[in-house]
Parts: C-alpha cells; sequence; structure tokens
C-alpha cells in the first residue's frame, strides 16, 4: 500500500508532499484498525475535508468488500484447488518485496530530511526492537511520547 500511495499521491498526483505522506503512514499505523482505510481517510481529509474522507473510505472498503464476498462463496473449492493454493504461496514473496520496497523509501525520507535526531532514533528504535525484543508496541508508545515532548518543548511552530 505504502508504495502504490506514495507513487500516486507524492510523486504522480502531488498531492501531498513526502514529509506529510510520513505523517500520514504513521498515524494511520498508530491508530486502531486497518491501516489503508486509516490512511485513505487521513489523505482524503487532507485533499477535500470530511467529503473526501468520506469518499475516500468508502473506495478503500468496497473493492476488497466486494472481492472478499465472492470469494467466500467459493472458499471451499478454491482452497482445495492446488491452483489457487500455489497462487497464494507465490504471493507471499510479491508482499515481502512490496513490504520490503516500502520500508526503504521510508529510510530513505528519514535520510533525505538530515536530521540527526530522526536517524538517531531510527538506529535506537530499530536496536531495540531486533536485539532486545521490545514489543512494538511499547516503541510505538515511547515514539509518541517522545514527539509530545519534542513538540512541547521546542514550541508550536506550525500553529
Amino acid at each position: 500500500m505504502v508504495p502504490l500511495m506514495q507513487k500516486k499521491f507524492v510523486d504522480e498526483l502531488k498531492w501531498i508532499e513526502q514529509e506529510e505522506m510520513i505523517d500520514i503512514i504513521a498515524l494511520a499505523q498508530a491508530c486502531p484498525g486497518v491501516f489503508a482505510i486509516n490512511a485513505s481517510i487521513l489523505i482524503g481529509k487532507k485533499i477535500a475535508g470530511f467529503i473526501g474522507s468520506l469518499i475516500s473510505m468508502i473506495s478503500t472498503i468496497l473493492p476488497p468488500l466486494i472481492i472478499m464476498g465472492f470469494i467466500s462463496l467459493f472458499y471451499d473449492s478454491l482452497i482445495s484447488n492446488k491452483l489457487f493454493f500455489n497462487i497464494l504461496l507465490g504471493m507471499q514473496g510479491v508482499i515481502a518485496a512490496i513490504i520490503l520496497s516500502a520500508g526503504i523509501s521510508l529510510f530513505n525520507s528519514i535520510i533525505l530530511t538530515n536530521k540527526r535526531t530522526n536517524i538517531i532514533l531510527f538506529i535506537s528504535y530499530l536496536c531495540l526492537y531486533l536485539f532486545i525484543k521490545i514489543n512494538i508496541i511499547y516503541l510505538i508508545i515511547f515514539a509518541i511520547i517522545i514527539a509530545l515532548i519534542t513538540y512541547l518543548t521546542r514550541g508550536h511552530h506550525d500553529e
């Protein structure tokens, strides 16, 4: 989702800036619910207010709902079909590549901002997650606390 959203909304249509995309991704992941729906609501709101968020949400929900409804009608015959099973198996590699691509893109965005604090926090969170095995929820809460402290101590520049 992230690379597709970034390519469409940042690179092609230029509706939002790269920095805004990073903020939307962070907020969409931190909020409860499905990432795609959260992100579409935030992007829709940014572009066209409440109506934009509503249309974005409906447009994000309807296609998978229709597809999953259709698949559920034939689930028993599909799941026992070797071709369908192999298609699902083959999709795992594609999904992993897409997730890796999104991670690389976000990492590049952090590096391009050239803010030492962002790079230090990224490395810190990565080490805490990979080597000390701190639960991702705690890292998100910690990141929110650091962001709030930074916002409060540096002043309200965007207001």
